[in-house]
């Protein structure tokens, strides 16, 4: 990937939207990245945002390079990215999605549970898959479930939702 050294996904390009190359964009994590004159890469090339909305739906986004809807289309469902060094600190109590997976998820006795494998994103708020032996445990990455993060410590407490 064009010169990332740690790259972070802050965007998934959903659809063109018009003719003249915009494109609709859903955010990853907060979205305060998808702003004008950032310069993530997409699809491999690094391009700058010469413009950007926020709407209901997500983000619109006009791309340095990407004139018309044929070439939307072109990097319809790839990730926007940026290296690790070029993103915002994140404010006290938040954290880069991509810094959860790996961590590992304990109880609230401290007894470990399994690593975080994954995130998704759901309308109402990010989901973390954590493997318990050999079962996936989903639980929801709000203040009632995951009431303690731990980056340097490499760990979590989690409380999963009654099944």
């Amino acid at each position: 990937m064009d010169e990332l050294s740690d790259p972070v996904a802050i965007g998934v390009v959903v659809a063109a939207h018009g003719v003249r190359g915009t494109l609709r964009v859903r955010a990853i994590g907060s979205g305060r990245h998808l702003r004008k004159d950032s310069e993530p890469v997409v699809a491999g090339v690094r391009r700058r945002i010469s413009g950007s909305r926020q709407t209901p739906k997500g983000f619109l986004l006009d791309l340095e390079g990407i004139e018309n809807r044929a070439d939307a289309d072109s990097v319809r469902g790839k990730e926007l990215f940026l290296d690790r060094g070029e993103l915002d600190a994140p404010d006290e109590g938040e954290f880069y999605v991509a810094d959860l997976v790996g961590l590992t998820a304990v109880n609230d006795s401290g007894q470990v549970i399994g690593p975080v494998l994954d995130t998704f994103e759901t309308a109402a708020h990010e989901v973390l898959m954590v493997r318990e032996e050999n079962e996936d445990l989903y639980v929801p990455f709000t203040m009632e479930h995951v009431p303690e993060v731990d980056l340097e410590a490499g760990r979590m407490v989690i409380r999963p939702p009654e099944s």
